[in-house]
């Protein structure tokens, strides 16, 4: 029996309860009635009678390969049967994969989404069917119909891009002036706000006593600005070609650059391009570049001292953790989650389980990385 049959049972057996004891109250009885069985039409569903579709953006980046590859992989091997699509960051894509779980019977939605805000049609008839929402990595904004969320803690990924520059640039100590190109994300994706807003809650300060100064301009004024230097759908040529107009307009003169915040390595990745491209070359003058979610190519840059630090977010982590949610919503469990304050997606706070990242350099790949067995040596040539 299914997960939605048994919640459909459940609401029936609840509602020919609530029928029978009224009636009993207006009737006079002789005998009395045998108690109804508990649990005997809630009783979970085997794992095989639930579908548990996943919905991944696009596999143009690593990370959502991984993400996508390893979430199914374990809920397979907990029984359960599984639909994963990976849409090419096309919003109707997504949608319509989404209308094809639900038309195939799914129990369960995990959804990394592309646009937060798009999806509430859709979800609205995932609900009219008794479909639990979870979303995953990316928050979904402006519906009433996502059940739980769960991520990286997302400002801290940006702190740690922010510190990480604050401490390279000893701005702490009155370092300074120093030049600075930040970056933010893609516009339409959630996280992007919570990443720029934990990094420029660091930096803003030093920006604003001069310590850092942002020749092209393009340094917001508050947290509330960051799309204003947003790259859509995090896309690495977009960002080399943004970077490559700067360093030509702004620094051909010969002007040292000193660091690029960069909020993840899909943008460094196209950044450090853009400044090989414009001669800049690993040594003392190459400015300090942040990113995040350690994908190989930009681990190699680390190494090579193009990049000068990732956020790592162990992925694996993630799919155990959305895995186990799914059991317990299986199960009929409380859902563990540890944040129910924080996450606000316009229509309610979302109950939202937050995993740590960590920040990877040069120094500690070795056992944050290859320790882990999240890349062997013979990936990173170590």
């Amino acid at each position: 029996m299914s997960l939605r049959k048994v919640k459909t049972l459940a609401a029936l057996t609840g509602a020919a309860l609530l029928f029978s004891s009224l009636a009993a109250c207006s009737a006079e009885r002789t005998e009395e009635t045998p108690p109804a069985e508990e649990g005997a039409e809630s009783e979970a569903p085997a794992a095989e009678d639930v579908l548990v579709g996943i919905a991944m953006p696009t596999r143009s980046l690593e990370r959502w390969n991984k993400d996508g590859s390893n979430l199914e992989g374990l809920l397979q091997d907990m029984g359960y049967q599984t639909n994963l699509q990976y849409a090419d960051n096309e919003v109707d894509q997504q949608i319509s994969q989404l209308q094809n779980m639900i038309n195939e019977g799914a129990d369960i939605l995990v959804i990394a989404s592309i646009d937060g805000t798009a999806l509430a049609p859709i979800l609205a008839d995932a609900k009219s069917q008794d479909i639990t929402v979870i979303a995953y990595d990316r928050l979904i904004n402006e519906t009433p119909d996502v059940d739980y969320y769960a991520t990286f803690d997302n400002y801290m990924v940006g702190q740690m891009q922010g510190e990480f520059l604050e401490e390279q640039l000893g701005l702490a100590d009155g370092a300074g002036p120093f030049t600075l190109e930040p970056f933010a994300g893609s516009p339409d994706d959630n996280n992007a706000k919570f990443f720029f807003s934990g990094a420029w809650d660091v930096l803003l300060p030093y920006v604003e006593s001069g310590q850092l100064t942002t020749p092209s301009g393009k340094a917001p004024k508050s947290n509330e600005e960051w799309q204003s230097i947003g790259i859509q759908g995090w896309g690495s040529e977009d960002a080399q070609d943004e970077m490559t107009n700067r360093l030509n307009s702004f620094y051909a003169a010969g002007a040292p650059l000193d660091a690029v915040l960069s909020p993840n390595d899909s943008l460094a990745l196209g950044i450090a391009q853009a400044l090989e491209g414009a001669g800049y070359t690993p040594g003392d003058e190459y400015p300090v570049l942040t990113g995040q979610d350690g994908d190989q190519a930009n681990v190699l840059n680390i190494i090579a001292g193009k990049q000068s630090m990732t956020v790592w977010k162990d992925t694996r982590t993630l799919a155990a953790q959305v895995a186990s949610m799914v059991e317990q919503i299986v199960n009929g469990e409380d859902v563990e989650v540890n944040d129910t304050e924080t996450y606000d997606n316009g229509v309610k706070v979302v109950p939202t389980f937050l995993l740590p990242p960590v920040a990877v350099t040069a120094d500690n790949i070795q056992e944050t990385l290859v320790d882990s067995e999240f890349y062997s040596a013979e990936d990173l040539g170590l």
